[in-house]
């Protein structure tokens, strides 16, 4: 699409967006000075996406695909407002940097990040991607799948290994994310990156579906085998913490 053809859509979206009951192919064009040809080619394209919808009445109103967009975005910003001062807690608490994710076209995407003094460099992760199986942020974003959905997602091809400990059955995967599901937390020990040990937990939203993920990671040295239920005590608390601000109701 060229650039004039791009303004123009973004134009009718606008337009759409505050007319609460739609308008009429020609009502869009008379308002926006437009051909009807061109009105037309521009409706049927944002149609096909879903982001615009014809009514039974015959006008154009915004799609679902726009509003699930919008949504997205407005509930990412929320979750993030909610739980950055938790994720200060968080590293406080640890002296380790805190993550938050979601999962996004089953990878890892980072949103954000909280270190235990100021950094500019905590924008660097942000948007970032990761695997699912060797990160604990990860495995506690595979806990709100099912079985088969985690097979059929394998199911094209192996697991990567990133380190020497990285998990490459499925079965075995299988089995730490039921582990992680009954434990309540994910441990990514040495599995993405050699020498960082990172404990991960599930946030969820008030229907109880898995949203997100907060996590803290660290050197081996800091994060040692001794210390790791004691962070998990911390990690699974914050993301208990964030999950009730996101309107989820704990038994």
């Amino acid at each position: 699409m060229k650039v004039q053809s791009l303004d123009r859509a973004f134009d009718i979206l606008e337009l759409l967006s505050r007319e609460q009951h739609g308008l009429k192919l020609t009502e869009i064009g008379k308002r926006l000075e437009l051909h009807k040809s061109t009105v037309h080619r521009l409706l049927n394209a944002l149609k096909q996406r879903g982001y615009i919808e014809k009514t039974s009445r015959g006008s154009y109103r915004l799609g679902m695909e726009f509003i699930e967009l919008t949504s997205l975005y407005l509930n990412n910003l929320e979750l993030k407002t909610e739980a950055q001062p938790i994720m200060r807690e968080l590293s406080a608490a640890t002296g380790n940097t805190s993550f938050l994710a979601i999962l996004q076209e089953n990878e890892v995407v980072y949103i954000d990040k909280m270190e235990t003094h100021n950094s500019l460099r905590k924008y660097s992760i942000i948007g970032k991607r990761a695997p699912l199986h060797c990160t604990a942020l990860g495995k506690s974003l595979l806990t709100g799948m099912t079985e088969e959905q985690i097979r059929k997602m394998y199911k094209s091809g192996g697991i990567k290994a990133f380190t020497d400990k990285t998990i490459v059955s499925l079965d075995t995967l299988l089995k730490e994310i039921e582990r992680t599901r009954q434990r309540g937390w994910s441990l990514d020990d040495e599995e993405y990156e050699q020498g960082i040990r990172c404990i991960g937990a599930p946030i969820r939203d008030y229907r109880g579906e898995v949203i997100a993920a907060v996590s803290t990671s660290g050197y081996v040295s800091v994060i040692t085998y001794d210390r790791i239920e004691e962070i998990a005590g911390h990690v699974t608390r914050a993301s208990k913490d964030i999950s009730l601000r996101m309107g989820y109701k704990i038994d």
